[in-house]
């Protein structure tokens, strides 16, 4: 294999993907106009899939919107000028969704790697537009688990409205594997592996960086719920996703794009025009700030042994973390600042293993969650707004307004701030638009404001 050059590649190629209903195994295959294809693998336990023509038909739309959003990952890698679809036709409205999952998925890598994709990803438009038909499909969700708080407080939501679910994840994480099971609800682990020469790829010099990864997993969820017969792929996402990071002289990007409302509303309606009337997708915390979720979470103490939203545990420590959060990245920092005004400091400090805003070394972390002298982190950590707001409240508590960051809050940051953007109540009203279907929406919105 030749070396890989990013700046002579003129071509990305969608070449083909097909899906094995004996083996469950889907395969996603890519290729530059140079070197190798690229193999992508889904594997959907449950094999062998018996699916009636029309559930096929709509397995089949599915997978090809999972090749095409799927392909960001090595996209990327070039980012040339021309794509081809080597083994289908689409039509302009799926174009129009996956052109818009590059250019706003990929807002934080072109903005680290010094890049305009605007105009740039341009897919052929050549199939004819044909409305989903309704396929009769059970009552029942599949619900995206990560290992934190917001889709736990999702599937006990659920479990309460009397919802059927089955805990979902992709991946071998041991840790989310023990908080689905923690459930009691059944589980269904999804494996995806990357082609291998995308990591080659990486090592030549390849343009790398993060992809909008909820809308792949999004994307991989609704082909599975086709093929379980299942009626709602659920995220939790909450309506903070939505706001991004403010970067002077660039405007906003936002790293967790497809966890927003753009992309919900915009992959969710799609599914339900084009791929299958009757499936629904939708964020069942998405008229919550982070603040209302984490109040939601500290309601019971059944998970405190088991979550962690730590992501140092899913990228450096492996499958069998020493301990579920590393204390110092920024979603530790963010989820101990949000569940600090709802719970009490022994059990906080219990569950993180000390108290992190009493630790002047860190304040620099604290300071972009509340973008003071920063601008917001590139994570999934909520607005500075709900930051500041946690932290002005804490400075009022006894047990809390003693430590060294909440101390130095109140001396150095407070001062520059107007007060009356500081309220904690108006943070943790339901609102915003969603796509929650209307019965299961009357009963969580009483649940969720009990």
């Amino acid at each position: 294999m030749t070396a890989f050059d990013k700046h002579q590649v003129a071509c990305f190629r969608f070449v083909r993907c097909d899906f094995a209903v004996d083996t469950g195994v889907a395969r996603l295959v890519y290729a530059f106009d140079q070197g190798p294809e690229m193999v992508e693998t889904i594997t959907v336990p449950g094999a062998p899939f018996v699916l009636e023509p029309e559930r096929a038909a709509a397995v089949q739309r599915a997978l090809q919107l999972l090749h095409l959003i799927a392909g960001v990952s090595y996209y990327k890698a070039a980012v040339p000028d021309t794509v081809t679809i080597d083994g289908y036709r689409i039509d302009a409205a799926t174009a129009a969704l996956v052109e818009t999952v590059y250019l706003n998925g990929l807002g934080e890598f072109a903005y680290r790697n010094g890049l305009d994709l605007r105009g740039r990803f341009r897919l052929p438009v050549q199939g004819e537009q044909v409305a989903a038909p309704t396929l009769g499909l059970r009552s029942h969700a599949l619900v995206a688990i990560g290992g934190g708080k917001d889709s736990l407080v999702s599937i006990e939501a659920l479990r309460r409205a009397g919802i059927e679910e089955t805990v979902t994840w992709i991946g071998g994480s041991q840790l989310i594997r023990a908080c689905a099971e923690r459930t009691g609800l059944p589980t269904l682990n999804l494996s995806r592996a990357l082609a291998p020469e995308l990591f080659e790829l990486n090592r030549q010099g390849a343009w790398n960086g993060h992809i909008p990864v909820t809308a792949v997993n999004s994307a991989i969820m609704v082909l599975v719920a086709l093929l379980q017969g299942a009626d709602q792929v659920v995220f939790s996402n909450e309506r903070s996703a939505s706001y991004g990071s403010q970067i002077p002289g660039t405007g906003e990007v936002n790293h967790q794009w497809s966890k927003g409302w753009a992309f919900e509303q915009a992959f969710g309606n799609h599914v339900q025009r084009y791929v299958a009337a009757d499936l629904q997708y939708y964020s069942l915390l998405r008229p919550m700030s982070e603040l209302a979720v984490a109040r939601q979470f500290t309601k019971t103490d059944f998970y405190d042994a088991h979550f962690s939203s730590c992501n140092r545990n899913f990228h450096i420590l492996g499958e069998r973390p020493v301990n579920r959060w590393c204390g110092v990245c920024p979603k530790c920092h963010f989820v101990f600042l949000a569940l600090a005004p709802f719970m009490s400091k022994a059990r906080l400090v219990r569950i993180f293993g000390r108290n992190l805003l009493d630790d002047l070394d860190q304040a620099g972390g604290f300071d972009a969650l509340l973008e003071f002298q920063d601008h917001k982190p590139f994570e999934c950590v909520g607005e500075g707004t709900e930051s500041r707001a946690a932290m002005a409240t804490l400075a009022t508590r006894a047990d809390w307004k003693e430590d060294a960051l909440v101390k130095r809050f109140c001396n150095e940051i407070l001062p520059q701030l107007d007060a009356s953007e500081l309220a904690l109540e108006p943070l943790l009203e339901l609102q915003g638009e969603h796509r929650i279907p209307a019965a299961l929406w009357e009963h969580v919105r009483a649940d969720f404001t009990a």
